[in-house]
């Protein structure tokens, strides 16, 4: 039975609780940390918990029961507070991103590695039927030759979400739609496709004069086969909409879950393929139910290899590889021209990201 801290209590250490709490035969909730002790024990009593409050992070990493420590803060404290968690002979499971920059990232994983333990990010996207479909199709060719997709990652956000004080900053925040909203979208290309090689684009804050950082952002990723995938993310979308599409030499494959096949008539004008698209619509209907999803999918996973004791550090690479893409974006937008990735350690966005290279 694992013990489980939560440090933060903000809306999203709900789904963290939720979903530890899908795996009461194998983790408990001991602890929780707020600066507000009063929020702590609002969350204590709204999800019927057993757990000690504590009003310093710190406390909470002497307590001997606690094995695993779930990360819900802000950006800007993800890396202290995964050190000191490690550090203290904690497992560790951070929300996204990663950490605001790179060098940060790098130290998280440098300690990890030194002590031994686990380390990952909540890239919870990974575990839905939709997406999981996706990725399998296009390893196993059923798309043909890959050639181009399209993310939109485009959200709706009000001037009086960046009321608390964290938010809308370089410092704090560390990015807006880029490093907060589509780095769901870009870890999953990551996962589907692999990194890309070069990244141009641009970005602006065209609604929220409250906020140092951007609303809106368009970027061009290409590859190292030559795929050549669009990104647009936004805070100002009426409607919101996530979405990634891959377009193949056989088919089009969308997540959410849509398909079109196309061949060409003598013209060279389409006809739908309509027997392909039957195929990969049965296919993705006989799939196997995923039975844990989302949050509750990766917490799974996470119990799962902290109970085998084997802490590979897979998850927090990939934490990085999405910032990595990410500070690649901004960094195309502040220079105004591609940026090649890997990034190095020369690179003044490797630690500073954005913030001052404007």
């Amino acid at each position: 039975m694992l013990g489980i801290g939560v440090i933060g209590t903000g809306s999203i250490a709900n789904q963290h609780i939720k979903s530890y709490n899908f795996f009461k035969e194998r983790c408990q909730i001991l602890a929780l940390y707020a600066r507000n002790r009063e929020k702590a024990l609002e969350k204590k009593k709204e999800f019927l918990l057993d757990a000690i409050v504590y009003t310093d992070y710190k406390e909470l990493l002497k307590n001997p029961d606690v094995n695993l420590v779930s990360i819900c803060l802000p950006p800007f404290l993800h890396c202290q507070v995964a050190i000191d968690c490690m550090l203290a002979g904690k497992h560790v499971l951070v929300e996204k991103p990663m950490a605001p920059t790179l060098e940060e990232c790098d130290e998280m994983i440098r300690v990890q590695r030194e002590m031994g333990c686990y380390l990952g990010v909540i890239s919870q996207n990974r575990y839905t039927k939709d997406n999981f479909f996706l990725k399998s199709m296009i390893e196993h060719g059923k798309l043909g030759s890959v050639f181009m997709g399209e993310v939109k990652s485009c959200w709706y956000r009000g001037e009086s979400y960046y009321l608390p004080q964290w938010r809308g900053t370089w410092e704090l925040e560390g990015g807006g739609c880029i490093l907060n909203h589509s780095i769901h979208q870009i870890d999953l290309l990551n996962w589907i496709l692999g990194k890309p090689c070069e990244v141009y684009a641009v970005t602006a804050n065209l609604n929220h004069p409250n906020s140092e950082v951007e609303d809106l952002a368009a970027a061009i990723l290409q590859y190292s086969n030559d795929v050549v995938v669009t990104l647009n993310t936004s805070l100002i979308s009426h409607g919101e909409e996530q979405l990634i599409r891959i377009q193949g030499s056989t088919a089009s494959l969308s997540a959410p879950f849509a398909v079109e096949c196309n061949i060409q008539r003598e013209d060279g004008f389409p006809m739908v393929n309509e027997k392909y698209k039957e195929q990969l619509k049965r296919e993705y209907e006989e799939m196997k139910v995923i039975h844990y999803t989302g949050f509750s999918g990766q917490i799974a996973e996470v119990l799962e290899t902290i109970e085998s004791g084997k802490f590979l550090g897979e998850s927090a690479i990939a934490g990085r590889d999405a910032v990595e893409v990410a500070t690649a974006i901004y960094a195309s937008a502040s220079l105004k021209r591609p940026v090649q990735l890997p990034l190095n350690k020369t690179s003044i966005f490797y630690k500073k990201g954005r913030k001052n290279n404007e």
